[in-house]
């Protein structure tokens, strides 16, 4: 009898030490912080890049006028090195992201790249003027235009009428 009261009290140990330990996890996931949103995003002041790259590249690089200060650029960069590659990306009032991707490289592949994939569609846009082609993806939408010897890609995880509305902003000087 002596060897069934030690293994007894054994088990009985091991479940109050873990109902213990249970209990000391949900008193400290109770005490710390958890902050489930998104990080606020820093707003980037694009003027410079855009100034350099409408010098450097070798097609109009186009820019949004007239949107509201609810858009937010948080991201820029030009690089001249290959394909005079262009992106500005915003933060939609909305908390989509939206990206102006322009480079001078093969249609195809750059539109694939810049749209993570998106698939074309039958359905164009007239927009400003200028016919643009719908693509559909599992992640980003997109909006393309083709001029001669560049490629525009308005794209993101917003919706098509905001995707639209940056292509209807953009301006070229």
């Amino acid at each position: 009898m002596a060897g069934t009261k030690g293994k007894q009290k054994t088990v009985r140990d091991m479940l109050l030490s873990l109902g213990l330990i249970g209990l000391m996890a949900g008193v400290i996931y109770l005490f710390i912080p958890h902050d489930d949103h998104a990080p606020d995003l820093k707003r980037v002041d694009y003027r410079v890049e855009l100034l350099t790259a409408r010098r450097a590249a070798t097609y109009p690089v186009a820019a949004p006028e007239g949107l509201p200060d609810t858009w937010k650029p948080t991201s820029v960069r030009f690089q001249g090195d290959h394909f005079d590659a262009w992106h500005l990306g915003f933060q939609d009032p909305t908390g989509q992201y939206v990206a102006i991707e322009q480079s001078t490289q093969k249609a195809a592949t750059f539109i694939d790249e810049a749209s993570q994939g998106a698939e074309e569609t039958k359905v164009t846009q007239d927009i400003g003027g200028r016919t643009w082609q719908r693509y559909t993806g599992g992640r980003y939408d997109a909006l393309v235009f083709r001029d001669k010897g560049s490629t525009t890609v308005v794209t993101g995880t917003a919706s098509f009428a905001q995707l639209t509305k940056m292509a209807e902003s953009l301006k070229t000087k």
